[in-house]
């Protein structure tokens, strides 16, 4: 036998064995993912459930990113809050609207299961506003609105803030409701204000919370002085993973739920730090993500780790061992994962409360960017000699 040929074989020989199982139902949640999913997307299920145990494990800071119509549809009290309360969400980014239609649960509005093909001619009649399969009356938007624009007038919110610290004073007030009322099932807000999670929207303008701030602003004029700072947002998100590299043990990882703009909002956090601040940093060390969209048509919701790595976004060791990208819906398996990581009782970490760093994370990057403000002036203008050929110098 040729060298080569031998030597392909003995590498195939350490693989894994594939030994089917049989389930009894006396099985441990990861006993079954460990056996029970051997190949295809099942395989993909299982390498992202070892990867997020790993990053649980180790204490690396977790950057969870949620994107989609996840909290009518459940999953933050399914997964996401469990998660948060166990220490095992360090940052989120999410959607403007997974913040909002949280609400509506807790002024004591229902969500239904509807059909999907009940008829939107129909449904628009009985007032009735339909996500795919869920279904809700339209007063729980003007209720929530309501809500919001109480609650956006007070006067700690008459002032220039990031998106976490918006939302950061929205959950401490939700969680003043939510002990008036006597709410058992707390909110996603509620929550990351009670564990210290920061909480990122990255297109703030594209939801109904942002909505009811142009409402106000439109009718209170100069006494509504609520303003959201996008640039030093964009540098407390690189703040916060800068901050987590020097302060706990060093490796980040990233837990994409869907796609979107929180996705990208987070993983730029990286480039901003290596490629336009000349910080030194590796990316993120493992990368998870579970999306349905095909990863050949250049949409950002579904690049892989290593075009990831290409932009700066992932390190090496994410790329060659530390990413899985599970081509699923969201909702159709993750539930389950959450449970196999929590049903075992280890799984606990102390609360990093990162919100509670940020003026400290803030400064540190800060003082990087003054350190290296003789080098990045020079990034301020092209150079003559980098010009576009055939410019006419005048």
């Amino acid at each position: 036998m040729s060298s080569p040929r031998k030597s392909l074989r003995a590498e195939f020989d350490q693989a894994r064995n594939v030994i089917p199982v049989a389930i009894t139902g006396r099985e441990k949640p990861r006993d079954i993912i460990r056996n029970a999913f051997p190949a295809y997307v099942g395989r993909q299920e299982r390498t992202a459930f070892d990867l997020m145990d790993l990053s649980a494990r180790e204490g690396h800071s977790i950057f969870m990113t949620l994107s989609g119509a996840m909290t009518p549809a459940g999953l933050h009290r399914s997964c996401i809050i469990p998660l948060m309360q166990r220490g095992l969400v360090d940052v989120l980014t999410t959607t403007g609207a997974n913040l909002y239609h949280d609400a509506h649960r807790i002024i004591g509005h229902q969500i239904r299961e509807i059909r999907p093909d009940a008829g939107d001619l129909q449904l628009r009649l009985a007032r009735i506003i339909r996500i795919y399969d869920l279904g809700f009356w339209e007063e729980a938007l003007l209720d929530t609105d309501m809500l919001f624009s109480a609650i956006l007038r007070e006067p700690d919110f008459q002032k220039r803030m990031t998106t976490t610290e918006l939302h950061h004073l929205l959950g401490r007030e939700v969680a003043k409701i939510e002990e008036a009322l006597g709410v058992k099932d707390p909110t996603l807000l509620a929550t990351a204000y009670r564990t210290g999670v920061p909480i990122f929207v990255g297109a703030v303008q594209d939801g109904s919370i942002f909505l009811n701030m142009v409402k106000l602003k439109r009718l209170m004029g100069d006494r509504f002085r609520l303003d959201i700072d996008i640039n030093d947002d964009v540098f407390e998100m690189g703040a916060m993973q800068f901050y987590a590299r020097k302060h706990f043990n060093k490796k980040l990882a990233i837990w994409i739920l869907g796609g979107g703009v929180p996705k990208n909002y987070t993983l730029q956090g990286e480039p901003l730090l290596d490629q336009i601040l000349n910080v030194r940093t590796d990316g993120f060390d493992v990368d998870v993500q579970f999306c349905v969209d095909p990863v050949d048509n250049g949409a950002l919701s579904s690049c892989p780790a290593g075009e990831g790595h290409t932009w700066g976004k992932v390190s090496v060791d994410a790329v060659e061992r530390g990413s899985m990208y599970v081509h699923t819906d969201v909702t159709a398996v993750f539930p389950w994962l959450t449970y196999a990581l929590l049903s075992d009782a280890s799984i606990k970490r102390k609360h990093k409360r990162l919100y509670d760093r940020r003026d400290q994370a803030v400064a540190l990057l800060q003082a990087e960017v003054e350190k290296n403000r003789k080098e990045l002036v020079k990034t301020l203008q092209m150079p003559r000699s980098a010009e576009p050929k055939g410019r006419r110098s005048r």
